[in-house]
């Protein structure tokens, strides 16, 4: 059986890591590279970086902020943000990471996650998703309805719907990020990563909400392979924030499979 990870996820504005809640209110938490190196020194098993607003103002994703980063880490980068066709995916490529995020985009243009497994595999596209609980109807029956643009714009979509249409087009991973659930610290959404997680047959990453390490260890046990737990490593609204070895540590005796720490030399 593979370890379950521990994703760090930078939400990256005006060349800072930002912390929100809700996707909204947003406060400065420090410099992407730094908060990267210091990450990586404590095992963490991934790190994502999303340019917030690149999608939103139809721009191209700060590369020389991944490059910065991408220097000081070396654990596989997921880079978001700003993606809108196959020399933007070779760019974040050769700016340093490892896999691709598409979220607004992929909507908007579907064929988008076919045409970067085509041309990278599919274990460099990651479907991202922002995910919002409304009312249960003929067109939306998960009770999950898929937002754009930093949660800014509704599209009507279905959540597990998408997700599968996600699975089909191409994509290798799946992150669910629950918008009302973010940066809440009441824990995951269980039910709608878990509805995910048993639509598809892709690695589905957890995020949004988790306050708590049992938090984390109740992601894994619906299905999800990996867990982003932001506000634990770094929210300056988190009184007590906790090491990746910690989480680690914890998660371990609450019997969840997860890679090592490397004690340092």
């Amino acid at each position: 059986m593979l370890a379950n990870r521990l994703i760090a996820c930078f939400d990256v504005k005006d060349g800072r890591v930002t912390k929100a809640q809700q996707f909204q209110d947003n406060i400065d938490v420090g410099d992407p590279a730094e908060l990267a190196d210091r990450l990586y020194h404590e095992d963490v098993d991934e790190i994502v970086i999303y340019d917030i607003m690149a999608s939103a103002q139809k721009r191209q994703i700060d590369l020389a902020m991944i490059r910065r980063a991408a220097h000081r880490t070396f654990v596989p980068l997921t880079v978001g943000g700003g993606i809108r066709h196959l020399e933007d995916m070779h760019e974040v490529l050769r700016a340093g990471a490892e896999k691709i995020s598409i979220d607004s985009m992929a909507v908007r243009n579907p064929q988008i996650i076919t045409e970067g497994s085509v041309e990278f595999g599919r274990q460099c596209i990651v479907l991202s998703m922002q995910v919002k609980r409304v009312e249960k109807t003929a067109t939306i029956p998960s009770g999950y309805e898929i937002a754009i643009d930093g949660a800014r714009t509704y599209t009507g979509m279905d959540a597990v719907e998408w997700a599968r249409r996600g699975q089909d087009l191409g994509a290798g991973e799946i992150v669910v990020n629950s918008i009302d659930r973010d940066g809440t610290g009441s824990g995951y959404d269980l039910d709608i990563t878990q509805q995910i997680t048993e639509a598809v047959s892709l690695p589905v990453i957890a995020s949004g909400g988790a306050g708590l390490v049992s938090h984390v260890a109740d992601a894994f046990r619906i299905g999800a392979t990996g867990a982003i737990t932001s506000s634990m490593l770094y929210s300056p609204r988190v009184e007590h924030t906790l090491t990746v070895g910690e989480m680690k540590a914890q998660l371990g005796e609450l019997g969840e499979r997860v890679r090592p720490v490397h004690s340092a030399d």
